[in-house]
């Protein structure tokens, strides 16, 4: 799919949202459903924007739905909200990477493997067939009902404050915050680093205080989180991509009407489509925004890594019980 289609595709979904937010209601809801995202509930990043479409378009769909979005981890941490979920209390939904789940949905882990996508349709392609209904069994098994599954608004990038990372070596020892996730860990330990799992909700602080060397995140997050406040240098090693996704509580869907299902799976398919279409887009406007607010930009040679991330790969797929997934993955491209 050509950008330029998607673009085509964005305009005339807006357009179309646009016009149904005239034909808002005004009927009290009876169903409140909490969207939490641990990142900020802003239009400049991948999430904000998902929950934002998501909830307009129930709440001008539906007088049964009110659509409520709680960014900042403002309902606890990443950890707490899913497990809240899997009970049927607190969040309602999540958006998010999904990397968050690997503790949880350990084979959903095969997504986050080390330089394993090719580029943004690679993606779509995989998690839109056999690939992508498997693991909606798996997450369905562990109480999560997948609405969608959405690209990050562009690769994971290591950035750091003080040293600027411009060949391999350079990070070697660096305590480099990752998500609380083995398959991140080990991706980031074998380029050298000193993988550090923190809560996203930790990392201004870390850098602040030097707790922390670096991160690693898609630039529109960085970006939007204000994290060039804290950090200078962005090296583009693009090692990993997450994909997102957009989860509901199992026991909380389970006691939906047939009709409230479908006004979220609708909202949750328009929210999607907008969220691949911006994503390239949005990834070269984050790179030059940081720019622009003083960061330096690096190149690094990644081919070594990309060599080596292979075995890699084959070895925690089969720790994952999630060869098979890997497989369809490559196939794929």
């Amino acid at each position: 799919m050509t950008i330029s289609k998607n673009a085509r595709r964005f305009a005339g979904a807006c357009l179309m949202t646009c016009a149904s937010f005239a034909l808002t209601g005004t009927a009290s809801a009876q169903t409140i459903i909490k969207m939490a995202m641990s990142s900020v509930a802003d239009l400049e990043n991948d999430n904000g924007m998902t929950a934002w479409i998501m909830q307009n378009y129930v709440n001008s769909h539906s007088d049964n739905l009110k659509f409520e979005v709680y960014g900042s981890s403002a309902l606890g941490g990443d950890q707490d909200v899913l497990q809240a979920m899997q009970l049927g209390s607190g969040a309602t939904m999540n958006v998010g990477g999904t990397a968050v789940y690997n503790n949880i949905v350990p084979t959903g882990g095969v997504l986050d493997l080390p330089f394993l996508w090719q580029d943004f349709d690679h993606v779509g392609r995989a998690l839109d067939g056999e690939l992508g209904r498997k693991l909606e069994e798996r997450f369905e098994e562990s109480g999560f009902k997948v609405l969608g599954w959405g690209y990050s608004w562009g690769y994971r990038n290591v950035v750091t404050n003080g040293k600027a990372i411009e060949k391999p070596e350079d990070l070697k020892g660096l305590k480099i915050r990752t998500i609380q996730s083995p398959v991140y860990v080990a991706a980031l330990n074998a380029m050298g680093a000193n993988a550090t799992p923190m809560a996203f909700g930790e990392i201004y602080t870390a850098l602040q205080t030097g707790v922390l060397d670096g991160f690693e995140h898609a630039a529109s997050m960085v970006y939007s989180s204000k994290f060039y406040e804290v950090t200078d240098h962005v090296a583009l090693t693009r090692h990993l991509f997450g994909p997102t996704v957009l989860t509901y509580s199992l026991p909380l869907w389970n006691q939906l009407s047939e009709k409230d299902q479908k006004v979220l799976t609708d909202a949750a398919s328009f929210a999607i489509e907008v969220n691949r279409a911006l994503a390239p887009v949005r990834e070269r406007q984050a790179l030059q925004q940081l720019e622009d607010v003083g960061m330096t930009i690096t190149n690094v040679d990644t081919t070594q890594f990309q060599k080596d991330a292979v075995p890699l790969q084959d070895e925690l797929a089969a720790d994952l019980d999630a060869t098979d997934l890997l497989q369809l993955i490559r196939d794929a491209k």
